[in-house]
């Protein structure tokens, strides 16, 4: 048996330029951190060789791995050419709540199946696949920071070419301006869901238009910024820069946010927070906030949403278990 968990990330700033219709025009780049909230697969061999079987919100038990509903599952077996074994997946927070959850399931079933093999593979390697599988094979309309982010771990600058090549920058800062940063960010789940494709498909096709080129321009120059500060560990304007990225992003797509969303904000922002952002997507999800910790008390108690505690993680996509050796030499 094997077990992998792969984190989450929070993107702060440069969203939508990592996909290929903006980046390969203009290059892109995203700020973003992991946190440690995972999405978890094990896997063993099954009971039966001839059946492979898969659990997450559904159960699939098959003969051929040809006939496997969950498309990612699909894809990733098929080429792998692995079958007669049981694969679980679980995870921290559900899908569609803007925490890169889809890609840090493909990353993770990538490194899973490569340790089942007995192979060890770059972080390079496992965001890349991931993007391949994701972008390429399945046709979704999504970037790259999430594979990038959840295979290395960490607090980056991640750049995208246009040349389709991507760099991984580790921002280099204090370990007191991680801890005041850390202290200084709430996150609130709003209740609300989103079809992350949807609303990405809506925003890639905006992407030929040149005031949202304009926009995703700006959006990567603050994230620039915002790394340079933490470089130089000023956090004076971090909120600001979130704020402005966020009145930035919002523009790039009618479906990034809603009156509720707009109503929760609004209020954030009277209550202490000086500025953030809806992760993901848009639609729903968390919303994170920088907030001095002296004001986090009254931010709580003017939203009346659920907290969301969490932490920056450093790891990436790793192993927490290794079992019996059951792979084949090849």
């Amino acid at each position: 048996m094997i077990i992998t968990k792969t984190p989450f990330r929070v993107s702060f700033c440069g969203g939508g330029s990592d996909m290929a219709d903006f980046y390969r025009e203009h290059g892109g780049c995203v700020l973003s951190a992991t946190i440690n909230r995972y999405m978890y697969l094990m896997i063993h061999p099954y009971f039966d060789e001839k059946k492979t079987a898969l659990k997450y919100s559904e159960n699939e038990t098959v003969a051929d791995i040809n006939d496997i509903n969950h498309s990612i599952f699909h894809c990733v077996l098929n080429e792998k050419k692995v079958s007669g074994i049981e694969i679980t997946s679980t995870a921290d927070v559900p899908s569609g709540t803007g925490l890169g959850s889809s890609s840090a399931f493909t990353v993770g079933l990538l490194h899973t199946l490569y340790c089942y093999r007995g192979k060890y593979v770059s972080k390079e390697r496992l965001a890349s696949e991931a993007c391949q599988v994701e972008i390429e094979k399945l046709g979704a309309p999504i970037g790259k920071q999430d594979q990038y982010a959840s295979a290395y771990g960490g607090l980056n600058f991640i750049c995208f070419h246009k040349d389709d090549t991507v760099s991984v920058e580790p921002v280099i800062t204090s370990g007191e301006t991680i801890r005041n940063l850390q202290e200084n960010l709430v996150m609130f789940y709003t209740g609300l869901t989103h079809d992350a494709n949807q609303i990405l498909s809506e925003q890639k096709k905006n992407l030929l238009k040149t005031d949202k080129v304009r926009n995703l321009l700006k959006m990567c120059g603050l994230a620039r910024e915002m790394k340079k500060s933490l470089e130089q560990n000023e956090l004076g304007n971090f909120g600001e820069i979130l704020n402005e990225g966020w009145r930035r992003k919002r523009e790039l797509s009618g479906s990034i946010t809603n009156s509720r969303i707009d109503q929760l904000y609004d209020c954030a922002m009277e209550h202490g927070a000086l500025g953030g952002k809806l992760l993901g997507a848009g639609g729903g999800g968390f919303l994170l906030f920088y907030c001095p910790r002296s004001r986090q008390a009254q931010l709580r108690e003017s939203l009346r949403l659920k907290p969301f505690p969490f932490k920056f993680e450093h790891d990436g996509s790793s192993v927490v278990y290794i079992g019996d050796k059951y792979w084949e030499d090849e």
